[in-house]
């Protein structure tokens, strides 16, 4: 492991919070934001996580690092490209 993958990345909020608190409700353009209706939200359910295992693995320092370059939740998006292949393998039927 090098001391680059080692060394703690701390990423800063770009978003003005000072400025968000001071705008009022009334004042924030709601346009692009379609509203809801009783359709668009008859096939909802509540998706409960899974439990997540602690594991130990060894990934190529190149791949780590272009993950971590996205930003912060890096390892949410390795699982989710895990749980992608995991789906499309098991669709087709094909087993490794």
């Amino acid at each position: 492991m090098s001391i680059k993958s080692i060394k703690k990345k701390s990423f800063r909020s770009l978003t003005d919070w000072k400025r968000l608190r001071r705008i009022e409700d009334r004042n924030i353009d709601f346009s692009d934001i379609p509203e809801t209706d009783e359709k668009f939200w008859a096939d909802a359910g509540v998706v409960v996580p899974t439990a997540k295992t602690h594991l130990s693995v060894r990934l190529d320092e190149d791949v780590v690092d272009w993950f971590k370059r996205q930003g912060p939740g890096y390892q949410t998006r390795m699982n989710a490209v895990l749980r992608s292949y995991m789906q499309a393998v098991s669709k087709s039927g094909r087993s490794r």
